[in-house]
């Protein structure tokens, strides 16, 4: 696929998903997805809860919260390297106010993998909440208008990754997980 392609289907693709939000309902989660995911605050008070829940796993929970941070942080050193401009705000008119000016990768969708992939790693009951969270936190970005669907996979697969990386560290931390 060319490079013209990608930038046709990325349009197109948010297009149709930012379309959705002229439904009241889809919108105001949009808004509430987007700030409560901004800076990774969402998923790093998730696991500054767990720290403070789950004693045993204390020490997971802190590393895997690390993590996130982590992810988070190497997508705002991406992003100030690519620059990529976000979605054209007369085309695709924002739901929600940026940081920032710049779209790639998206720092939430960055976050909120990193979240789902640490926290499945740590306790693999939360899986089915934390990872449709996390994919609910990626299109919000898509409703709200502020990126491209590139922009999102980037930042998913770098905070997958960025998790993963560390996946020893977390699940070796004092109390290990637990299913």
């Amino acid at each position: 696929m060319r490079y013209g392609d990608w930038a046709e289907t990325d349009h197109r693709v948010l297009a149709v998903v930012h379309a959705q939000g002229r439904r009241p309902a889809v919108a105001a989660a949009a808004r509430a997805l987007s700030f409560g995911g901004e800076h990774g605050a969402l998923w790093i008070a998730a696991g500054l809860a767990g720290a403070a829940l789950d004693p045993p796993r204390r020490a997971g929970w802190l590393r895997g919260t690390a993590l996130i941070a982590a992810a988070h942080l190497a997508s705002m050193g991406v992003k100030r390297l690519v620059r990529r401009p976000r979605p054209r705000p007369e085309t695709y008119p924002p739901l929600v106010r940026t940081a920032g000016r710049h779209s790639f990768p998206s720092s939430h969708a960055a976050s909120a993998a990193a979240a789902a992939v640490a926290f499945a790693a740590l306790s693999p009951a939360t899986r089915p909440v934390a990872v449709p969270a996390a994919t609910a936190m990626c299109l919000s970005r898509l409703v709200a208008g502020v990126h491209y669907p590139t922009d999102i996979a980037a930042g998913a697969l770098l905070g997958a990754a960025t998790a993963a990386a560390g996946r020893t560290w977390l699940t070796n931390a004092p109390g290990g997980p637990r299913a």
